[in-house]
């Protein structure tokens, strides 16, 4: 009987310690203006602007410059058909492609489209004919816009030639002629070809995780500026104190961050019309171990963090390396052994894809049992660092504050010793 009155006396201690430090923790988010602007404003505004500078998806009517040296019927009936397409806007004729490429340079236009001489010749000939198209190929948009319009009008010019040249009679004969083997093109997934809904969603997932690591490691340095690591010392008399802490600040985090992971994943998608064929069940799957993988990991980065100004450093170098690792913007199977070792380590690698094959492959949960259980893994791995960084640094404040006292008690011992050799003199 006893030993269960003991028992339940320590649960319900623990449960109380733990209510304590999420209360206590709550206000300081809520009354440290850094903290809640990272915590509440950069997850509420920063995904909308960000899908609303991208909600065209594709880029229209790119200016182009033409350099005709060819001046014949069938270079300026190229170049009307190109300036027809919706993504290219022919802007500019120059003289020679020293003057193109001047335009180019100068941003007024983002390619060239270039007609040699003999281009008329060699079609009348039947010899193959060239088209030159250069582009600015710092804006992989515009280029495709440029390359893609460029290509159709192409095709389409060579079907014609094919047609008169052949011995064709009905309308099926000149489709067989033109295209003996025929395909559709059916886009999967990404069926706008649109940026947003190929890259945006990952992104959101990586603003979730950037924030909470701003966030924690925000408040971590107003912590250790305002010694507030000595007010959790009592708690702390053996591992269970540091279970309770670092499971009500964790629950602190979590709180205000599923609201914010829903906000993200469930209703910014859908303000923009990004594809969403996530069901709700293994969403929540997903995102449950994804915000407790990224609240552990930016706790135990947290003792990184000496001064609040630099967890912005840290989180802003790191931010672009981690989209490209997570593969959303660069194949998987080009980025180096050594690098995809190093993904490994941050949620953000599993919950981005995971997200993905959730959200626009409209994939269950089987296919990312890899990512789930990964997400777990880094879970437990992450609460135990935390556990440990923790204690170490509740230690630290606490040897130091020892030593202060000490070196107090030794001066006032000095003083009064200094007073009684006065008065004795």
């Amino acid at each position: 009987m006893n030993g269960d009155h003991s028992l339940i006396s320590q649960i319900k201690q623990g449960i109380y310690d733990m209510c304590h430090i999420w209360a206590k923790e709550m206000r300081s988010v809520f009354a440290d203006e850094g903290v809640l602007l990272f915590f509440i404003f950069l997850p509420l505004f920063y995904p909308v602007l960000y899908s609303w500078i991208y909600n065209n998806e594709v880029v229209n009517k790119v200016p182009v410059a033409i350099v005709d040296l060819s001046h014949s019927h069938d270079s300026r009936e190229f170049v009307r058909k190109v300036d027809a397409c919706s993504g290219v806007r022919v802007a500019y004729y120059c003289n020679n492609l020293e003057e193109a490429r001047e335009v180019v340079g100068h941003q007024k236009a983002h390619g060239i489209l270039y007609f040699p001489s003999d281009f008329a010749t060699k079609l009348h000939r039947g010899e193959q004919a060239h088209v030159g198209v250069y582009c600015d190929m710092s804006l992989m948009l515009t280029y495709k816009a440029i390359l893609q319009s460029a290509q159709a009008v192409s095709m389409e010019m060579g079907s014609q030639i094919q047609i008169a040249g052949s011995n064709s009679f009905t309308a099926r004969d000149e489709e067989i002629a033109t295209r003996p083997l025929d395909f559709d093109e059916v886009p999967i997934f990404n069926a706008t070809g649109g940026y947003g809904n190929a890259i945006l969603p990952g992104v959101l997932m990586l603003i979730l995780q950037q924030s909470l690591l701003l966030g924690i490691g925000l408040a971590a340095g107003t912590a250790r500026e305002n010694n507030r690591y000595q007010d959790l010392v009592p708690i702390t008399s053996h591992h269970n104190g540091i279970f309770r802490i670092v499971l009500g600040k964790a629950m602190c985090y979590f709180m205000i961050y599923a609201v914010a992971g829903a906000y993200i994943t469930l209703c910014v998608p859908r303000f923009f019309h990004f594809t969403t064929l996530a069901q709700g069940g293994p969403l929540l799957a997903l995102m449950v171990p994804y915000l407790l993988a990224c609240i552990f990991f930016g706790m135990m980065l947290s003792c990184l963090v000496r001064y609040r100004e630099n967890v912005m450093l840290l989180v802003v170098f790191t931010s672009v390396p981690l989209l490209f690792m997570t593969g959303i913007s660069w194949p998987v199977s080009n980025i180096p052994g050594v690098w995809k070792g190093v993904s490994l380590l941050f949620p953000s690698t599993f919950g981005v894809r995971g997200f993905l094959t959730l959200n626009s492959m409209g994939g269950t949960l089987d296919d990312i049992t890899t990512e789930y259980m990964a997400l777990w893994v880094q879970v437990a791995i992450y609460f135990f660092a935390t556990c440990v960084v923790y204690r170490l640094q509740i230690i630290h404040t606490h040897t130091h504050a020892y030593e202060r006292l000490e070196m107090l008690k030794q001066k006032t011992k000095e003083a009064i010793g200094c007073k009684q050799s006065g008065k004795e003199g």
